[in-house]
């Protein structure tokens, strides 16, 4: 029966569309198969209410060799978009098992088709859903179909483990190193050579990243296969994941696998006893070290933070002359797929966790004000990105040195009212996703609650990884070398400077009464004792511009020497612009 009653007087176009589906794809190869015989059917029925004014689509809608326990089909999903684009008035099934076996699958679809005005029909079970009834019986035809699925379902089940107790190889996907011939697992000598080179390498070098990089380097890929769809997948390099499964696979020391047990099977073994052994021990090692790494690391968005192709990106330093740099490296670049890797693969840590803690700071309570008045400064709360190594509230020339973000600790990069910022990442923050010019955090559900949104994006620049250097050029000797300083020249200039004030000290505080002590002690003429004085009195832009490496070349300790007093009269005498 339609599921909606049409008046034979009142006949309206009405375009059917006939749906198929078989859980196997055996025997879909004949001339004539069970899709065929549905739609043969169906077909049949059409024609039978042509007075109606019903007639078929010129879609075809079958799914061969797809189970109906789940909506995730290729001709459904079609299916489901044309009855949302309206081009299709009645949906016509063999039975109501050939469109779902799920009450709840169901449900979802009556509920999609009522809501675009579809009408479903059955041919051979007689129902009306129109009618409280009907809808009984139809959930009643239901509840069977999913009785029977979930029966079969146990029945396979028991079977499979049944025959893995005794080492039979019940089918799934051939592990490297083995193929199959009347369904048993042989050896291939070609891919064993394979499998054992990986094992003995990763024993010799200790970690996956070398092993994965050696792989690559030989050439070596996985496997190619060809799915069921026609699809072709592998050949392509190994990565953690496979690497990692293929290790801890015992299968390869003839047993079989049957969720967390393995039995005694019947295929040969690839790989010594003793071997493997000695790898899973390896891996244990390396998994308490990295568990422990982990516990302790200062990496506030650790586990939290990708990029925008998925990868999860990885805490890393560097120390370079003494002092520690902490980054966010993406897996993808760490694991030598560069291609792979977002727009952002490498990130400072200390600027990226102190946007968000910034972006988190603005939902707490009582701080909405607060970030509104810091919006000023960027997102990441800094004044002057470009230099990349400090951020807004550093000291300026004349005050307390600065400190570089990478030597302070989370108290500092919390926000006012934020006292615990890895407790606060924790219960806000589900996930950070990085990508060029854009950070955008997705928010826990109670985070969501607070923000009435599941997330917050804002605009992010990663800061470069060098401090620009604007170059003060002289206003009046074009023939001066228009590059920077040497660091040398910076290196004597400070080193001169810091006599000077020493000298200038001694002077003040009444140790030494006059610049002749000074120049016996240093073993200088008077004259020369007197000219490197008068760097203690060098204006404070100039000093700040020597360590920042901004005055070009030919500007070195003679020339700074003998300078007047007037910092004014100081840059004219050296050529430069007076600076702010």
């Amino acid at each position: 029966m339609r599921r909606r009653s049409i008046s034979a007087s009142t006949a309206t176009a009405r375009r059917c569309a006939i749906y198929t589906r078989v859980s196997t794809d055996h025997g879909l190869e004949q001339d004539f198969n069970s899709l065929d015989a549905q739609r043969e059917a169906c077909a049949a029925y059409v024609k039978s209410q042509s007075q109606e004014g019903w007639s078929l689509v010129g879609l075809r809608f079958d799914d061969g060799g797809f189970s109906g326990a789940t909506l995730e089909r290729p001709a459904l999903r079609a299916l489901r978009e044309a009855v949302k684009q309206r081009r299709v008035d009645v949906i016509v099934v063999y039975k109501v098992d050939r469109l779902t076996r799920s009450l709840a699958d169901f449900a979802k679809l009556i509920e999609l088709f009522d809501a675009h005005g579809v009408s479903f029909i059955s041919v051979t079970q007689s129902f009306n859903t129109t009618t409280s009834m009907g809808r009984l019986t139809l959930n009643m035809l239901l509840s069977f179909a999913q009785f029977e699925r979930e029966v079969t379902a146990e029945r396979i089940r028991d079977k499979i483990a049944a025959s893995k107790k005794r080492g039979i190889w019940v089918g799934g996907v051939v592990p490297l190193g083995y193929r199959v011939e009347v369904r048993k697992l042989i050896v291939d000598e070609d891919e064993a050579e394979t499998v054992r080179l990986i094992f003995e390498r990763y024993l010799a070098l200790g970690s996956m990243l070398a092993l994965m990089r050696e792989l690559r380097d030989r050439g070596i890929l996985t496997r190619r296969r060809r799915l069921s769809s026609g699809r072709i997948i592998g050949a392509i390099p190994f990565t953690k994941g496979p690497l990692a499964y293929l290790l801890k696979n015992r299968m390869y020391l003839r047993e079989i696998n049957h969720g967390r047990q393995s039995y005694p099977a019947e295929h040969p073994a690839i790989i010594d006893r003793k071997l493997f052994e000695t790898v899973q021990a390896r891996f244990a090692e390396r998994a308490a070290a990295s568990g422990y790494r982990r516990s302790l690391s200062e990496a506030l968005l650790i586990g939290k933070l990708f990029d925008d192709r998925g990868h999860r990106m990885t805490p890393s330093f560097a120390v370079k002359h003494g002092v520690r740099y902490r980054y966010y490296v993406s897996r993808a670049t760490i694991e030598g797929r560069n291609g792979e890797a977002g727009s952002v693969s490498r990130v400072p840590a200390p600027e990226v966790e102190q946007a968000v803690l910034d972006a988190l700071d603005g939902l707490l309570p009582n701080n909405g004000a607060r970030a509104a008045a810091g919006a000023g400064v960027g997102a990441s709360g800094c004044s002057h990105p470009e230099s990349g190594a400090y951020c807004a509230g550093d000291s300026v020339a004349g005050s307390e040195p600065r400190r570089r973000r990478e030597d302070r600790d989370f108290g500092d990069l919390v926000s006012p009212g934020v006292d615990d910022p890895r407790r606060l990442v924790d219960e806000m923050v589900d996930r950070v996703t990085i990508e060029a010019g854009v950070l955008t955090i997705a928010l826990t559900p109670a985070a969501a609650a607070i923000a009435q949104s599941s997330q917050i994006a804002f605009p992010w620049l990663k800061p470069p990884t060098r401090a620009r250097c604007e170059i003060l050029a002289p206003t009046d000797d074009p023939h001066d070398d228009p590059r920077a300083m040497t660091t040398e020249t910076r290196a004597s200039l400070f080193a001169g400077i810091a006599k000077a004030r020493a000298y200038l000290d001694d002077l003040v505080g009444g140790r030494i009464l006059e610049i002749a002590e000074i120049a016996a002690r240093e073993k200088r003429s008077v004259r020369s004792t007197s000219m490197l004085l008068s760097l203690a009195f060098l204006a404070p832009d100039l000093v700040k511009a020597i360590g920042e490496g901004r005055l070009p070349r030919g500007i070195g300790l003679t020339r700074m020497m003998g300078l007047p007093a007037d910092w004014a009269e100081q840059h004219r005498a050296l050529g430069l612009c007076p600076m702010l």
